[in-house]
């Protein structure tokens, strides 16, 4: 866990930390120190990485082995531009599959299928034969009429007329309903195909963004499985600060705060930086919260990932009153000399640091402080 109030001292970067107490006297054999004027800045401490813009790993879709990698780590990429091809065994079948079905349902569906020219010789039979059983319906309904035939000889032909008939609408329905199916078919067969094509892009990785390639995670003939990135991508000619503050500070953090950070990368420099947005979700683990924050500064190099420290300045004086910590009592008090006596008064906080504190009231800049013995 991060400690409350750290500051960059314990790496030989001092901030804000200055000498206090220059006046020393000795009286009575006990030593003291008077309060000092001086600017003094409080920051809360965070430790954290550099991060390149809108830098993203990049997962496939699909799962798979990767086949071909199209760009190189530290190449440039552009917004869609395809970087990686997975294969899948599985997939491949799927497709071929799809597209097997897809051209046996449009054959069937064509003019002249097979499947159509039976139902459509069906259906010519049964409408040949209800032609051929209305001539003879015809023709005995005149002998009725001229009493040439039988009443039950006409009925015969009546009757084997009426069968054809229904006969041929039903084939004519049979042939209707199985064009209709065919198409179904087709539209099925279809849909299924682009089904698949699309699920064969799920293979094809594709870049999101304008930026580069900053590192590899799988190397071709590796297999890629859903949860696994295969590469980091990102912007390089703009950065921001990705921070972690301890849960007991972030309270005094607030979007544009000014930050000094120093980067293990680059010693003895110190980047000047922005708060941008604080993250409102406490990490269970490290029970610290993130800060991004974005840098004023140019940095000397395009690097992603580099550690950093910074102090985020909550507050600022440019004239405080102010006294050691360590001169600081229980119940915000202090010892002083009155009279030649040694007095325990109450005092009135304001700004801190790790070192320093800034007294508001209570003590003036002539007031003697007893040290320690």
């Amino acid at each position: 866990m991060l400690s409350r109030h750290k500051s960059f001292h314990a790496k030989s970067l001092v901030l804000f930390l200055l000498g206090s107490g220059t006046f020393l006297s000795c009286r009575n054999g006990e030593e003291t120190v008077t309060p000092e004027i001086k600017p003094l800045t409080e920051a809360v401490y965070a430790s954290g990485h550099v991060v390149s813009d809108q830098e993203y790993q990049i997962f496939a879709q699909g799962e798979g082995v990767l086949v071909k990698k199209l760009v190189q780590e530290g190449q440039p990429i552009r917004k869609d531009q395809v970087l990686f091809v997975l294969e899948s065994p599985q997939q491949n079948a799927r497709l071929q599959y799809a597209r097997e079905a897809s051209n046996m349902a449009a054959d069937n569906y064509r003019n002249g299928s097979p499947v159509l020219r039976e139902a459509a010789a069906a259906l010519q039979a049964a409408q040949a034969k209800r032609a051929y059983d209305s001539a003879n319906f015809v023709r005995y309904q005149n002998l009725l009429q001229n009493r040439a035939t039988s009443k039950a000889e006409y009925d015969r032909y009546a009757l084997a007329y009426q069968n054809s008939r229904s006969e041929y609408q039903a084939q004519l329905s049979r042939y209707n309903k199985l064009k209709n199916q065919l198409y179904l078919d087709v539209q099925n067969a279809r849909s299924n195909l682009q089904v698949a094509q699309s699920e064969r892009g799920n293979f094809t990785v594709r870049s999101n963004i304008n930026g580069t390639l900053l590192k590899l995670l799988k190397e071709p003939g590796e297999l890629v499985r859903r949860s696994e990135a295969i590469a980091v991508a990102g912007q390089l000619d703009e950065f921001y600060l990705r921070l972690l503050v301890d849960e007991l500070d972030i309270q005094r953090v607030k979007p544009g705060q000014k930050i000094l950070v120093k980067i293990d990368a680059f010693p003895g420099k110190v980047f000047n930086g922005q708060v941008t947005k604080v993250y409102p979700m406490v990490d269970p683990q490290s029970q610290s919260l993130r800060v991004d924050a974005k840098l004023t500064d140019s940095l000397p190099g395009y690097y992603s990932g580099l550690a950093l420290e910074a102090n985020i300045i909550t507050r600022q004086k440019d004239k405080a009153l102010v006294i050691p910590r360590t001169l600081l009592l229980p119940g915000d008090s202090v010892d002083v000399e009155q009279n030649g006596k040694p007095t325990r008064v109450k005092v009135t906080k304001g700004v801190e640091t790790l070192n320093e504190v800034e007294i508001t009231s209570g003590l003036t800049p002539q007031t003697k402080l007893i040290l320690p013995s």
